[in-house]
């Protein structure tokens, strides 16, 4: 009796060649946009870390630890050092809340509010790295990727 072969319609098998994974090719994404934020963010004297936070805080003021944790995916132990190093620079200020005092609200001082003017350039500046792509492209992609990220945190 014939053994029967792989189905016609079956899936290959799982390639361990680098070039055929995804996480490498996100992985080198990340590598050449961290180049670009780095070389438009040392100006400013920001790594990209301290910029997300300083971005969340732009758009809403005030917030505590946990809540720049969640728009971030960040955990306290985490972000803690980075919201260290942001008060050392002078930019936020931390400060326990009245009504709890086991959150720590962040808020902006005057010279971080003042960095926000500085940083509209980063933004210019990556767009002119990404020429070679469309709005429409970036938007698809960006889509994409958030979509991955969400199918991704659905198991852990």
């Amino acid at each position: 009796m014939k053994k029967p072969g792989p189905k016609a319609n079956a899936a290959p098998a799982p390639s361990l060649r680098l070039d055929d994974q995804l996480c490498f090719a996100l992985y080198a994404a990340g590598l050449a946009f961290s180049k670009v934020y780095r070389k438009l963010l040392g100006c400013l004297g920001l790594t990209y870390p301290q910029y997300l936070v300083m971005m969340v805080l732009w758009e809403r003021d005030g917030l505590t630890v946990t809540e720049i944790g969640a728009r971030l995916f960040l955990d306290s132990a985490t972000l803690t050092p980075l919201l260290k190093r942001l008060e050392a620079a002078k930019w936020i200020t931390r400060a326990r809340a009245a009504e709890d005092e086991r959150q720590v609200i962040i808020s902006l001082t005057k010279a971080g509010r003042a960095l926000e003017t500085k940083a509209r350039a980063v933004p210019v500046g990556v767009g002119c790295a990404l020429e070679d792509c469309t709005p429409d492209q970036l938007m698809a992609l960006k889509g994409q990727l958030e979509a991955l990220r969400a199918a991704l945190a659905k198991n852990p």
